[in-house]
């Protein structure tokens, strides 16, 4: 297995003058290694990414967080980024949230806040939902973690077996794709090779393809309990401070995803950028990251 000094000397420098981090390795009971960031000191804030991004997502809010005295740790899932890829692993998202909880337990993380995208949401809600006295804030970035049938048709059509698999592992058409279809604004050259890196070739793109395989339309899905359960968990974070940050012209977490989440929280804080698309970080910028910014650092007195 690589040593972290290897995977991270190992990307681009144009990729590392925007990810300037040295980065961590965990592993995890399973045997594989978990890479994760933990930046800063001071009230811990776990950021969560999804498919088919990685830590890389975060660097922007990371290096603000860290500058308003945070600390920040940012796991890559396993097979995302630059974690270990397991070609047989239990890629589901009960593994995941386990994964996830292994690494706070390492590091003897008790008590944190979350930001959450894309999977990142079913994840960090059903980490929280285990022990909601632990959470004490959260943000959510164009996320789900509640049962729903809408699935856009360009991800139900790579979601069938076989030819899913064939279009997303060996023609990179979640992933390429991606790069250009959850923005509004065309990413820099240097940011766009940032976040298709990690998924150069089939190997790398087993966990791409098991994540869309794993999203839960129906309850005989292996993952439909699991989500089931993470959706029940979220009335025990009901008393949360929560805000949520939402690019509104998302093709997958549209405005009816929003609208789920105001009425499970109905009193959470909402910033709507309307031209922003499902990478609400990229497209948003300072007003995306800032507004995450102060609302951690409100009462920081009670965040520990």
């Amino acid at each position: 297995m690589k040593a972290v000094a290897e995977r991270t000397s190992a990307l681009p420098e144009v990729i590392r003058a925007e990810y300037p981090f040295s980065g961590q390795l965990l592993e995890l009971s399973s045997g594989a290694q978990m890479h994760y960031l933990d930046e800063g000191s001071g009230p811990v804030v776990v950021l969560l990414h999804g498919n088919p991004t990685w830590s890389f997502y975060y660097r922007n809010l990371v290096q603000s967080l860290m500058a308003a005295g945070f600390r920040c740790v940012v796991p890559d899932h396993i097979g995302c980024g630059l974690s270990d890829k397991p070609q047989n692993y239990a890629y589901t998202l009960e593994q995941r949230i386990t994964d996830v909880e292994q690494l706070l337990k390492a590091l003897e993380i008790n008590r944190y806040s979350l930001v959450l995208h894309d999977w990142g949401g079913a994840i960090g809600c059903g980490l929280a939902g285990r022990s909601p006295e632990r959470l004490e804030k959260l943000v959510l970035l164009n996320t789900g973690a509640f049962r729903s049938k809408r699935i856009p048709w360009r991800i139900a059509a790579v979601k069938t077996p076989l030819l899913g698999e064939a279009a997303i592992r060996g023609l990179n058409a979640f992933a390429g794709p991606a790069a250009w279809m959850s923005v509004t604004r065309s990413l820099a050259p240097a940011v766009k090779a940032g976040f298709l890196w990690p998924y150069r070739s089939w190997a790398d793109r087993v966990a791409v393809w098991n994540f869309v395989k794993d999203i839960p339309l129906r309850p005989g899905h292996p993952s439909y309990r699991a989500l089931t359960a993470v959706e029940a968990g979220l009335e025990g974070l009901a008393n949360k401070p929560v805000f949520i940050v939402w690019g509104g012209r998302d093709f997958c977490f549209n405005k009816h995803f929003l609208a789920r989440w105001q009425a499970i929280f109905p009193t959470a804080e909402t910033r709507l950028l309307k031209d922003c698309g499902h990478y609400v970080l990229e497209d948003g910028g300072d007003q995306a990251i800032e507004p995450v910014v102060e609302f951690f650092g409100r009462d920081r007195e009670k965040v520990s």
